[in-house]
């Protein structure tokens, strides 16, 4: 099993290579997210976060999934159009995966093993669950979906503080 996201690459949404490992000494927080879901509003508190914190060493790092009921059934150029166009994403996002199962892409199963959710539950439930991963490439927390971006300040704080491996 891979030590850390630094070990893990994905293709973004425009179909490019998209290595973690560019990423070291950054404080990520990878989220797994759908345009037609109740939670979808939380694109704009996401970008928030992103606009506040980039300059800092923050990343938000979206992954769209159509998993649960079907939210994001779209084209990856046709979700990139959507996030764009009605929340101003800016961030950077990957091309569409499943976070369970036997096909879910190789950093979720390791974010869920990483970062077990209610009562050590592996499954990602919902889209939107997030994941804050330190500078040291490892998991700190998992939010639940409901879990709003404002309510993360902290916790992202917190990890940008921390001193940047040697």
């Amino acid at each position: 099993m891979p030590g850390t996201i630094y070990d893990f690459q994905s293709d973004s949404i425009a179909g490019k290579p998209a290595h973690f490992s560019t990423q070291r000494g950054k404080v990520l927080l990878v989220v797994n997210t759908a345009s037609k879901c109740g939670f979808t509003p939380q694109f704009k508190g996401l970008e928030q976060l992103w606009r506040d914190y980039s300059g800092q060493g923050f990343v938000v790092v979206g992954f769209p999934s159509n998993e649960f009921g079907a939210q994001d059934p779209g084209s990856n150029d046709e979700i990139s159009s959507f996030c764009e166009m009605n929340y101003g994403v800016s961030f950077p996002m990957m091309a569409k995966v499943q976070v369970n199962g036997a096909q879910a892409h190789p950093l979720w199963r390791w974010l869920r093993a990483e970062a077990p959710g209610l009562m050590g539950s592996e499954g990602i439930k919902w889209n939107f669950t997030k994941f804050l991963v330190g500078r040291d490439g490892k998991v700190i927390r998992r939010y639940a979906p409901n879990e709003s971006p404002d309510a993360m300040r902290s916790d992202i704080e917190a990890a940008l503080a921390a001193p940047v491996p040697a």
